[in-house]
C-alpha cells in the first residue's frame, strides 16, 4: 500500500476475506490514530507476520489508478530520489474526487407553471424569465437558475412556494462536452500539411515516438499539432497538451474551440477545488477527452491517453523547483514511453537538450522554416546604449522613443518588454544608503508603487512603503535605483500621454481570466502600448502590433548561470516574434550594453542554429548537459551553524571516484530563503555514470539532523 506521505516506500496491510483488492484501487488504511487514503501499489511482503498488520478500511468507488500512472510515480521517484508517496501525493491532488459525488437539487417547471406561463397573467418579470427557462423540461440548481434569469434566489423560492417550480435530483456535474474532430481546420499551407500529415500518421500508427515540431514564430504550429490531436480523437482517445503557464492558455483556448467547436478540460492552480475536483474525475472516468494543463496535469489519471502535446518545451517554466523536483518536459517522455503513444515537443527555440536528441537520432524533427500566409519575420535591431544614452533618469533610448513615436502616430501597436516586476528592483536611503533587504532571504525588496508595497519575490513577504528609513530614521529619502515594468509605464505616461498603455505581469494580471481580458483589449485594438514581463513574451497573437522594444536585453545574460545564453536567446527570440504577425512587416529594436555578445548577434543576424552549435560545442569541452549530468544538493538549516556542520559532514563522505567531480559546499547565492540558511553542492558526472545510485549511496552515510532538510535537485535549471 503506497499512501501519499514522504516515506521510504508501501506498507504492507491485510486483505479481509470477504474483499477483493487489485493494483490501482484506491483504499482507506488506517496508519496510527488516523485513516488515510492510499494506492494499492502489489503483493505485500511475505515475510511479514500477518497478526502484526492492520486490515485495509474500504474500497473507494474510484476507477483505479492506471499502471502507467503507477509505473510513473515509480520512475520520477527513482529518477529524482524522492519518497515514491511525495510523488503519489501529485497524482491525488482531489483527494474527495475519489467518491461519488453527492447529487445537488435542481428545480423543473410544474403542469401549474406551465399553465401560469401560457396565460402569461399575474407573472413579473424575473418570474417570467425564470420559467421560459424551464419551459424545455431541463432541471437547474436554484443558483444557475438565478444566474441565467438575472434574477436573486428569492425568485426560485417564490416560485416553488407557489407551485410553479418542483424539485428533483440531478448529478452534481455533467460530463464535459466532446470536440468534434471532424469539423474542418484553417487550410494549411504545404509545410504545415506535410508536417501535419507525419503527425497524423504518428498516431494513427500508434506506438511511441518523440517528434520536434521546430518552427519559427508565427509559423503555425498550433493548427499543425491540431490535425494530431484532431486524429487521437477519432481513435476515442485522451490527449493531454501542456503549457507552461496558464498565462498562455487564453488565446490557446480560443483557437481550440474555433477547431472542435467546444473548450478543452483545463487544470491549473487558478481552478477552484470544485472545478479541479469535477476535471479530475472527468479525466478519471474517461469523460475528458482533451486536457489543456500546467505541469501537474502529467499526474492526472488518464485511462486512455493517445497523445501527449508539450507546447514551449524550451520553457523553464516546466521545472518544478519545490518539493518532488522535475522537469515536466522530460517526465512527459517517460509518460509516453511507458503508454508506448506519440509525444509531440513544440517550440520556435527548442532546447539544446531536445536538439541533441534529434541529431542522436532518439527523436524525430519536423521543419515549419516560414510564417503562415503573407508575413514575414521581423526585423530585428541593436540600439548600443553606450552610444544612445536615454535622459537621466529614463530607460528608453532616443532611437526606441522614436520608433513608438513613429508606430503609435501610424495607429499601430507596440509592446515593450522588461523582465523585471514592479517599480524599481533595489530602494535604498539617500541618506544612509541603507537597502531595503528581505527579513526572510538575502534579496532586496522590490517596489511595487501601484500597491504602495515593498515585496520579496522569493519568499513572498511584503510591507508598506515606509515614510522614514529605518536606519538613520530620515523621512523622504528612499530612492528607487532601476527600472520595472511600473517605472517603465510612467516614463511611457510622460512621453505619450495620449497613448492607451497596460501593464502585463504576472503580480498584476492574477490568473487566466484577467489575461484573457487584456488580451482581448490588445486584439480588439482598445490599448496601443503593451508593457510587460516574460508572460506575454511567446504563444499571443497580435495582428496589429509591429513594434517591438526590449529595454534591457542584457538582463538574463548575468550570473554565471550555465544556460543563461541559451535562455536569453529563447526568450529574446521569442519576444520579437510578437512583431509583425500579418501583413504589416515588424520591426525590434533591443537595448543593450553588449552589442558584440553572441546572444544578440545572433538574434540580429538570424543565425540560431550557428549560435546553438557554438553553445553546444563550449557545453560538450567543458562535460556540461546535455553531453554530461549535473545534480544539486541543498542543505537548509535555521541557523549558520546547523547548516554548516551538516554541510561538513557532507563533504567529508563525499563519492571519490572517476568520472565525478563534487565542487563545494559553499553558500546558495540565495544564502537565506524563507528563513533558513542554504549551502550547496554541485555534483558533475560523465554520461555514462550511474549518478542517482552514486547520489543515493552518498545521502544513506549521512545522519541528517531533524532540522536540517536537504534537497536533491536532478539536472538543476536553477542555480540560486
Amino acid at each position: 500500500m503506497l499512501l501519499p506521505l514522504p516515506l521510504d516506500g508501501a506498507y504492507d496491510y491485510l486483505v479481509p476475506d470477504d474483499t477483493n483488492v487489485k493494483p490501482g484501487d484506491f483504499v482507506t488504511v488506517p496508519l496510527g490514530p488516523r485513516l488515510l487514503t492510499g494506492v494499492v501499489w502489489g503483493e505485500g511482503s511475505a515475510d511479514v507476520d500477518e497478526g502484526r498488520l492492520k486490515p485495509i478500511a474500504e474500497i473507494l468507488p474510484a476507477r483505479p489508478m492506471p499502471s502507467d500512472l503507477r509505473q510513473l510515480v515509480d520512475w520520477v521517484a527513482s529518477y529524482t530520489l524522492s519518497p515514491p508517496g511525495s510523488v503519489l501525493r501529485m497524482a491525488m491532488r482531489v483527494p474527495d474526487a475519489l467518491l461519488p459525488a453527492r447529487p445537488v437539487t435542481g428545480w423543473r417547471i410544474t403542469e401549474a407553471g406551465q399553465l401560469t406561463l401560457e396565460k402569461a397573467e399575474g407573472l413579473t418579470g424575473a418570474r417570467r424569465r425564470v420559467l421560459e427557462i424551464l419551459v424545455d423540461g431541463a432541471a437547474y440548481p436554484a443558483a444557475e437558475l438565478a444566474r441565467l434569469g438575472a434574477c436573486g434566489t428569492g425568485v426560485v423560492k417564490g416560485l416553488a412556494e407557489k407551485g410553479m417550480i418542483g424539485s428533483v435530483e440531478i448529478p452534481a456535474r455533467l460530463p464535459p462536452p466532446i470536440p468534434d474532430w471532424r469539423v474542418q481546420g484553417p487550410i494549411l499551407s504545404p509545410n504545415q500539411e506535410t508536417a501535419a500529415e507525419a503527425l497524423v500518421d504518428k498516431v494513427r500508427q500508434g506506438g511511441f515516438g518523440v517528434t520536434l515540431l521546430d518552427g519559427v514564430t508565427g509559423s503555425g504550429k498550433t493548427e499543425v499539432y491540431f490535425a494530431a490531436i484532431a486524429a487521437a480523437l477519432e481513435q476515442g482517445r485522451q490527449v493531454l497538451v501542456l503549457l507552461p503557464e496558464i498565462a498562455l492558455s487564453g488565446q490557446w483556448l480560443q483557437r481550440f474551440s474555433r477547431r472542435f467547436g467546444v473548450g478543452p478540460v483545463e487544470w491549473h492552480s487558478d481552478l477552484s477545488h470544485t472545478e479541479r475536483r469535477a476535471a479530475w474525475r472527468a479525466v478519471a472516468e474517461g469523460q475528458a477527452q482533451v486536457v489543456v494543463g500546467a505541469r501537474s496535469a502529467l499526474f492526472l489519471p488518464f485511462p486512455d491517453l493517445g497523445l501527449i502535446v508539450v507546447d514551449e518545451e524550451h520553457d523553464q517554466s516546466f521545472k518544478q523547483e519545490e518539493g518532488v523536483i522535475y522537469h515536466a518536459r522530460d517526465m512527459a517522455v517517460v509518460r509516453a514511453s511507458l503508454l508506448k503513444r506519440p509525444i509531440v515537443l513544440v517550440s520556435a527555440t527548442p532546447s539544446l537538450e531536445t536538439l541533441q536528441n534529434v541529431e542522436q537520432g532518439r527523436y524525430e524533427c519536423l521543419h515549419l522554416p516560414a510564417r503562415h500566409g503573407e508575413a514575414q519575420l521581423p526585423t530585428i535591431r541593436l540600439v548600443d546604449m553606450r552610444r544612445e544614452k536615454p535622459e537621466r533618469q529614463k530607460f528608453i533610448s532616443p532611437p526606441l522613443v522614436a520608433a513608438l513615436t513613429e508606430t503609435l502616430a501610424a495607429g499601430e501597436q507596440a509592446m515593450l518588454f522588461l523582465n523585471r516586476r514592479g517599480y524599481a528592483p533595489l530602494t535604498l536611503c539617500r541618506t544612509c544608503g541603507h537597502r531595503m533587504q528581505c527579513p526572510n532571504c538575502t534579496a532586496w525588496l522590490v517596489e511595487h508603487r501601484f500597491l504602495g508595497t515593498l515585496q520579496c519575490h522569493h519568499c513572498g513577504h511584503a510591507e508598506r512603503i515606509p515614510k522614514a528609513c529605518p536606519s538613520c530614521e530620515d523621512e523622504g529619502s528612499f530612492a528607487a535605483c532601476g527600472p520595472g515594468v511600473e517605472r517603465l509605464a510612467e516614463e511611457v505616461a510622460l512621453r505619450f500621454p495620449e497613448a492607451r498603455v497596460a501593464v502585463m505581469a504576472s503580480d498584476t494580471m492574477i490568473g487566466p481570466r484577467a489575461i484573457g481580458e487584456l488580451v482581448r483589449g490588445v486584439e480588439d485594438h482598445a490599448i496601443d502600448l503593451l508593457i510587460g514581463t516574460q508572460v506575454m513574451a511567446k504563444g499571443h497573437h497580435f495582428p496589429m502590433l509591429t513594434l517591438v522594444g526590449v529595454v534591457d536585453a542584457d538582463l538574463g545574460l548575468a550570473g554565471g548561470d550555465l544556460r543563461a545564453a541559451e535562455r536569453t536567446y529563447q526568450l529574446l527570440h521569442q519576444v520579437a516574434g510578437r512583431a509583425g504577425r500579418e501583413e504589416r512587416p515588424g520591426i525590434v529594436l533591443l537595448q543593450t550594453f553588449m552589442p558584440e555578445h553572441p546572444v544578440m548577434q545572433a538574434l540580429v543576424q538570424g543565425g540560431r542554429d550557428r549560435f546553438l552549435a557554438a553553445e553546444a560545442e563550449g557545453r560538450q569541452h567543458h562535460g556540461m548537459p546535455p553531453f554530461g549530468r549535473l545534480a544539486a544538493i541543498i542543505i537548509s538549516g535555521p541557523d549558520d551553524d546547523s547548516a554548516d556542520f551538516t554541510a561538513r559532514a557532507f563533504a567529508r563522505s563525499s563519492p571519490q571516484m572517476p568520472g565525478i567531480d563534487v565542487l563545494g559546499p559553499a553558500p546558495a547565492p540565495l544564502a537565506i530563503l524563507r528563513g533558513r540558511h542554504r549551502r550547496r553542492f554541485l555534483v558533475k558526472a560523465k554520461k555514462t555514470i550511474n549518478l542517482q545510485a552514486v547520489l543515493r549511496d552518498w545521502l544513506k552515510r549521512v545522519k541528517t539532523p531533524n532540522s536540517v532538510r536537504v534537497q536533491v535537485d536532478i539536472d538543476p535549471y536553477s542555480f540560486l
